[in-house]
């Protein structure tokens, strides 16, 4: 054991060494959301261009050697000497933390940027980057290695004299990256086409050149480009649902410097609402000040406008917030000079200033808009005014699953086995379909902080289903019982949760995987911050469980069974056993597979794409045949169809 701790122990660090360090500090993990982090970084300095009114194009490209390059038409970083560090501003910003354009000395008016860790961290995670910059008529070009600059930035004349902007490409390092470095084209595709959903006017374009990707040897290309902007968001989110009204209503303006932009869109066919907040391009998926403005002047106008067209009679109580925001789809997006953020995920907006803005611009915008088409109003209206009658209805059988206090056990439903622990964060429940499985789980499982809670068939669709069928029906009403829900519609409150990870674990089969449907629905429709705060698991039992004399192996995929079995000598004598219920699993088998710590494998549901999620929710779960037709017909091409177990 050390005991002397002097000087000589005291690490210090030089430059990007911090980073390549502990680099989850920096960009939150070292796993495939990391990974597609650097991206984004990289993207959002071409934004903050676009934001500052000096680019229009952005170019991103996923090459044929694992690399990815982002291209603009800015003005380009600066290559003159910085007066602090004697080496060139580029040459700074790649290698120094903290060094930009957007800690003041007005390059930027506004930025978005993941929290500005800045172009330096991607340097430092990067096998290599190649930076290129043209302006004033030079083209400037400079390597890196792990965060190092190789040899001197490289001058040259320009062959396009008027061309102004910066490319950086960069292979992430494998060494930091150890679960691997390749890229997921949708998730990339998801957040460059909100992307241009937000900054309408800008061109985004991208393109896939690794070799699995070709398609007749060309690659494959995208181009998201969208004038209107968040109204054309609104659009393509409600693209599958029935419009209560066809015009986007759509308001922006700004005051102090903080410019709003706002889109609504009311649906006949939603029981629920989804509104989408960004702050400076960033998605608050825990809210905050500009979400809480825009749902006050909501509640606020829809009720002034109601009592004025006599819709709520005197003496009559206003319309709840949840009511008047029934089927509505919006978007709010707010740039704000200088962002606060808050929260564990630092994803949501704390600038107090914002909350009245975003009120009296929309309340001005709004109020006039639906005095002028009263047609509107009353469609909304009487649709708020029906979810009125509907939770005034349902509100007896609310009271049926609210409890006295969160631990309380005498009020939990009888069918769960709860855990010894009272502490949440170390507690798990596996929600499981049918006795059997059940008895497997409860028997299997280390009581001290798993739950189980079976399910009795399949539960109700909440997609299409009004909140008094919801309360009524005994299987929500244990989920919502166990689970320490609040109400829908009320604000999730975590503190309340009584287990940090809800599991659920159905059997691998086509049932199995319709009833992980309705609950992964029930979740996000009823309190959607559960899944976006990453509480919703899904476990990973085996499909197969192969036995070779004395050995025997489980294998989660097809592809894991058929490669283990491809190590066997040729007059392998073996037997395979595929598991098509839970229930067929011994007590132990289960633990050891599926439930214990060390050995299971679980899948975190994240939505990475918010819009897409919603409308997958809609086409799959809603009232509308012909869109779920067209969905299973066009996605269900692509997969494997031997693998389906009918």
């Amino acid at each position: 054991m050390t005991t002397n701790y002097g000087a000589d122990q005291i690490q210090v660090l030089e430059g990007l060494e911090p980073v390549r360090k502990r680099p989850g500090m920096y960009i939150g993990t070292t796993g495939p959301r990391g990974l597609h982090h650097l991206v984004y970084e990289v993207v959002d300095n071409s934004v903050d261009e676009a934001l500052a009114g000096y680019c229009k194009n952005i170019q991103v490209a996923l090459n044929e050697d694992g690399s990815v390059s982002v291209t603009d038409d800015g003005r380009g970083i600066p290559t003159d000497i910085h007066p602090r560090t004697g080496k060139s501003a580029l040459e700074t910003v790649m290698t120094i933390l903290h060094a930009g354009g957007k800690f003041g000395g007005g390059g930027y008016k506004v930025s978005g940027g993941l929290h500005g860790v800045g172009i330096s961290v991607v340097n430092a995670l990067s096998e290599w980057v190649e930076v290129t910059v043209w302006r004033e008529k030079k083209v400037h070009t400079q390597r890196f290695e792990r965060g190092i600059a190789i040899g001197e930035l490289k001058i040259k004349p320009s062959p396009e004299p008027e061309r102004t902007g910066t490319s950086v490409s960069f292979l992430p390092d494998s060494t930091i990256f150890v679960v691997g470095i390749e890229f997921d084209y949708a998730t990339i595709a998801g957040r460059l086409r909100e992307l241009a959903y937000l900054n309408g006017g800008v061109k985004i374009t991208f393109t896939d050149s690794r070799p699995a990707s070709l398609e007749d040897g060309q690659p494959h290309v995208e181009t998201y480009f969208y004038e209107g902007g968040i109204r054309e968001y609104i659009s393509y989110m409600n693209r599958d649902k029935q419009p209560l009204h066809e015009e986007v209503i759509y308001v922006q303006g700004e005051r102090n410097n903080v410019h709003v932009e706002v889109s609504l869109q009311w649906c006949v066919d939603a029981y629920t609402d989804n509104i989408l907040g960004f702050a400076n391009n960033i998605r608050t998926i825990d809210g905050g000040t500009h979400l809480e403005g825009l749902k006050a002047v909501l509640t606020r106008t829809l009720n002034a406008i109601a009592r004025k067209r006599n819709k709520i009679k005197e003496g009559e109580p206003n319309l709840a917030g949840e009511n008047i925001r029934e089927g509505l789809t919006g978007v709010i997006s707010v740039k704000v000079p200088d962002p606060e953020f808050e929260g564990q995920t630092k994803t949501k907006l704390g600038n107090t200033e914002v909350r009245g803005i975003v009120d009296s611009l929309v309340g001005e915008v709004l109020t006039e808009y639906l005095q002028f088409r009263p047609a509107v109003s009353d469609a909304i209206l009487e649709k708020a005014i029906q979810a009125f009658n509907a939770a005034e209805a349902a509100r007896r059988a609310r009271e049926l699953v609210r409890r006295k206090s969160v631990l309380e056990s005498s009020t939990l439903p009888g069918k769960l086995s709860d855990c010894a622990s009272r502490d949440p964060s170390e507690s798990e429940i596996f929600i499981v379909e049918g006795d059997s499985a059940g008895g497997s789980a409860k028997q299997g499982r280390d009581r001290r902080f798993q739950a189980i809670l079976p399910l009795r068939g399949k539960i109700l669709n909440i997609e299409k289903t009004d909140d008094s069928k919801i309360y009524k029906n005994t299987e929500i009403q244990a989920l919502i019982t166990a689970l320490g829900l609040g109400i829908k519609g009320e604000e999730f409150d975590s503190s309340q949760l009584r287990y940090h990870r809800i599991v659920i674990m159905t059997d691998a089969d086509v049932d199995g995987a319709h009833i992980r449907t309705l609950l992964l629905t029930f979740f996000y429709r009823y309190q959607r911050l559960m899944v976006d705060q990453g509480y919703i698991y899904i476990a990973c039992p085996p499909l197969y469980k192969i036995e070779r004399g004395r050995n025997h192996y489980y294998c989660y995929t097809e592809r894991e069974r058929n490669a283990r079995i491809a190590e066997f000598p040729a007059n392998a004598n073996y037997t395979i056993q595929r598991f098509k219920g839970l229930g067929e699993m011994m007590p132990q088998q289960l633990w050891d597979t599926t439930m214990n710590p060390e050995t299971r494998t679980f899948k975190r549901v994240e939505i990475e794409d918010a819009a897409e999620a919603d409308r997958v929710f809609t086409v799959l779960m809603g009232d509308r045949v012909a869109p779920r037709r067209e969905f299973i017909e066009t996605y269900g091409s692509k997969m494997n169809l031997a693998d389906l177990d009918i």
